[in-house]
């Protein structure tokens, strides 16, 4: 199972709390006990979703940091053509 996928899916926490929310409502607790836990799963898949979605950007950046890095530094004259001349011995 793809835990990070399912961490950022909308459609997961929604189903999570609407199960949450019948199940409080059926074990005899108010609407509004179910609403204010509902809004508190929901807050919280908000955070998860975008600490996973930051850390899968920055992950990917790495990668393309130091390609970029690596440009800066090269010599700009290196992509010109360069007359090669033989050797004589």
């Amino acid at each position: 199972m793809d835990w990070k996928r399912k961490l950022t899916s909308r459609k997961f926490w929604v189903a999570l709390a609407e199960f949450v929310s019948m199940l409080i409502v059926a074990c005899g607790k108010s609407e509004e006990v179910a609403i204010q836990i509902t809004a508190l799963i929901m807050a919280g898949a908000g955070v998860i979703a975008y600490i996973i979605g930051e850390g899968l950007t920055d992950a990917a950046a790495v990668g393309n940091d130091e390609d970029v890095y690596l440009d800066l530094i090269d010599d700009p004259d290196e992509d010109e053509e360069k007359e090669v001349k033989p050797d004589v011995d």
